[in-house]
């Protein structure tokens, strides 16, 4: 005896809104992360758990959401439905031998801003059945969100790959210092770490990426002297264009202002010293379909020493400081 049809009266986007609800353990930063509004949200879980007849969250006044014991088991399941939703749009792209489907990125938070845009435009303009949905994060956030298959490709920096973390390099960035244009060392062509382990350091305070840095100092037998730290890259640039002190930076933002109008100055930081290098990380297990392939070749082509979107390319910035 054949089994009664069962008619589902949510949709896969309702889904999504729950899931990253779900993972997110509160409305607004969903909203943040998704970019779709906050209401929006509320009425897909709300629907949910009326079609359902389930209470998936528990709602704390002031204190976001947390699961209920039957919202963590249907998360799972709607993250499954989700996965084979988006695998038959990638199954039916490769028997076509088209390009389509939503790419999922992620994007080291100091190179996003400037990254980000004209990556995300630029593929989709090439390839318009394709969709890119891009979160930002640090390096830990970024490795975590690959082994989650929260993201498919992450844009990140050669600093500490894990094993399981396939690294393509596309460009290298050097170390340089970043001062205030009132700094007397402003004016030099150069400047050693020597001359400014005393000064007062505004250190871009985010895991791996600090290490770097103080490292740069360790291998001369040195110790800065670190008067502030910030996980925000334009606060770390606002605090040194305002004589706060200096800094040490790889990204060099076709912009030489700070946020509030004030000038920045980059000086060439002398002597040999490790770069980093951007490139794309993807997880090794994980076969990448066509769509994933595509990104990273598109990537490969736009990205270099010679052109670096919104940024000035290293070949250019020898030049400049």
């Amino acid at each position: 005896m054949p089994s009664p049809e069962v008619s589902m009266r949510f949709t896969l986007r309702q889904l999504e809104y729950f899931i990253a609800a779900g993972e997110a353990g509160s409305i607004t930063l969903a909203s943040e992360r998704i970019h779709i509004s906050q209401p929006s949200i509320s009425t897909a879980i709300s629907h949910l758990e009326q079609e359902l007849n389930v209470q998936l969250f528990i709602r704390h006044h002031a204190q976001g959401l947390s699961l209920t014991p039957a919202g963590r088991d249907l998360l799972r399941e709607a993250k499954a439905l989700v996965s084979q939703a988006q695998n038959l749009y990638l199954k039916a792209s490769e028997a076509t031998d088209q390009v389509r489907g939503s790419l999922s990125l992620g994007c080291m938070v100091t190179l996003a801003p400037m990254l980000v845009p004209e990556l995300t435009h630029s593929f989709t303009s090439a390839f318009p059945a394709t969709s890119i949905r891009h979160m930002e994060g640090n390096h830990e956030e970024l490795f975590d969100g690959l082994r989650r298959s929260e993201i498919d490709i992450a844009i990140c920096y050669d600093l500490q790959i894990p094993e399981d973390v396939s690294f393509t390099p596309l460009a290298q960035l050097p170390p340089h210092v970043l001062m205030g244009e009132a700094d007397p060392l402003a004016r030099q062509p150069s400047i050693a770490l020597a001359d400014i382990a005393k000064k007062p350091m505004i250190l871009l305070d985010l895991p791996i990426s600090r290490e770097y840095f103080l490292a740069l100092f360790l291998n001369e037998g040195l110790e800065p002297t670190i008067a502030a730290r910030s996980t925000h890259q334009e606060v770390v640039r606002t605090m040194v264009a305002n004589g706060y002190g200096y800094s040490i930076l790889n990204v060099t933002p076709r912009s030489d202002l700070a946020l509030d109008g004030r000038k920045l100055v980059r000086v060439r930081l002398s002597g040999n010293h490790r770069p980093m290098t951007i490139g794309t990380a993807v997880l090794k297990s994980l076969r990448q379909s066509k769509l994933v392939s595509a990104f990273d070749t598109h990537c490969q082509s736009y990205v270099s020493n010679s052109y670096i979107p919104g940024m000035v390319a290293p070949s250019f910035a020898a030049r400049r400081v």
